[in-house]
């Protein structure tokens, strides 16, 4: 049993507190095979910190890698998908347009919520979970939860599916939907739901106010924002920042010549600029930086979130988050996966502006980067995020979501 303390008048008139009994719960938590599991992982913490009981499904090498020592961890994904798995995610990475759209749902989503179908099952009938908790595309869960009557919540990972990316091509749509009604039906389930969203509870790890108007979605719609973890320690020389304006260049784990090329563009977009960047990329990729360009293979990020005036990335949204959290404009060069619409999200939020990735010149980054780290209407909108996302709740409102569900 946990308790949570509330404020309640004293005989005296005084606030006094009381000790509200919640029962203990039981959360069994979904992620992504291959996203980030940051939110979910901040949101398990808050929940165990309440006394409540915490295990996590899918596949376990990958969980086991970012999860705490200890962690309770069901293996469900089956080992004929698992030894093909990566290859096919490289494959996917490789195409672009409606060629990966169908890729990576025939070839992957639904075909991995196949492979992790009798995993997951086993784990709901073990664990015995009050409540599931579901990445967008981690079909398998919310099907095993449906079958047997218990409630499930949605964690949204990416502000992506709440924009319709795909509106402007109805058919590709409609298609998707298809593609979830027929996992569906392949496990005995005819009453069809979109398993992208729970008619329970959907966790939207993404602030409204990047969205835009969340008026219109439904009350079991929680926009909570970003859920932030521990970031590892690193070490950077902190010395080498003269007090000018700084940039974060990043493009995450990407690597790829496309990548390569982009970082080579930000640097001679750097040069002879008043102001320092930071460009985190693998040894030997910038051969050659100019002055005031500082270039690392890892970067203590958000301690330099706390630094730069300017983020430059390719629109992932962990990162774009984060920039967001401390009221730092962008400027975006989406490559694929939900990046690009991230990247409309951003310009029509106000708080960035969008190049190109592989037709990207050293003047309209130049120019692009220049425009950000003014003190304008970039960095205004860039700090009304970041209050929005300072009031959402995160981790704390998440948990509270979850009890409530349970």
């Amino acid at each position: 049993m946990n308790a949570r303390r509330v404020q309640v008048p004293s005989l005296l008139g005084d606030p006094g507190i009381r000790r509200v009994r919640t029962p203990e719960r039981r959360f069994l938590f979904a992620p992504p095979v291959d996203g980030p599991i940051t939110s979910s992982v901040a949101v398990a913490a808050e929940l165990a910190r309440r006394g409540h009981k915490v295990a996590w499904t899918g596949h376990r090498p990958s969980l086991e890698s970012r999860l705490r020592h200890g962690s309770r961890v069901f293996g469900a994904v089956e080992e004929d998908f698992e030894k093909r798995m990566h290859g096919v995610r490289r494959d996917w990475l490789d195409l672009r347009g409606l060629a990966a759209l169908r890729f990576r749902w025939e070839e992957f989503l639904v075909p991995l919520g196949h492979a992790m179908m009798p995993g997951v099952e086993k784990a709901v009938d073990r664990f015995r979970p009050d409540v599931v908790i579901a990445d967008q595309y981690a079909f398998a869960a919310p099907v095993a939860a449906r079958r047997r009557g218990i409630p499930w919540a949605t964690s949204a990972a990416t502000s992506a599916e709440f924009a319709r990316p795909l509106a402007a091509m109805p058919e590709a749509e409609e298609w998707v939907r298809d593609q979830i009604a027929g996992f569906q039906l392949d496990h005995g389930i005819d009453d069809l739901l979109d398993l992208r969203f729970s008619d329970h509870l959907v966790l939207v790890f993404s602030p409204g106010a990047l969205i835009g108007d969340i008026s219109f979605f439904p009350d079991h719609f929680a926009f909570v924002g970003p859920a932030p973890g521990r970031a590892a320690p690193r070490a950077f020389p902190w010395d080498r920042l003269d007090g000018r304006p700084a940039a974060l260049i990043t493009l995450g784990a990407t690597n790829s010549p496309s990548a390569d090329r982009f970082l080579n563009v930000a640097a001679e977009a750097a040069r002879d600029m008043d102001f320092q960047a930071i460009i985190a990329a693998p040894q030997g990729v910038v051969a050659d930086p100019p002055p005031n360009v500082l270039v690392r293979e890892q970067v203590p990020q958000d301690k330099l979130l706390e630094q730069v005036s300017a983020v430059v990335c390719h629109g992932a949204h962990d990162i774009v988050c984060a920039s967001l959290s401390h009221g730092v404009p962008l400027v975006v060069s989406p490559v694929l996966d939900d990046q690009p619409t991230v990247a409309r999200q951003v310009e029509a939020a106000g708080v960035g502006i969008t190049v190109g990735h592989t037709s990207a010149r050293p003047d309209e980054l130049r120019t692009a980067l220049a425009t950000v780290l003014a003190d304008g209407p970039h960095r205004a909108a860039a700090e009304r995020v970041r209050d929005s996302i300072a009031s959402a709740g995160g981790a704390a409102e998440a948990a509270d979501r979850l009890e409530k569900l349970a």
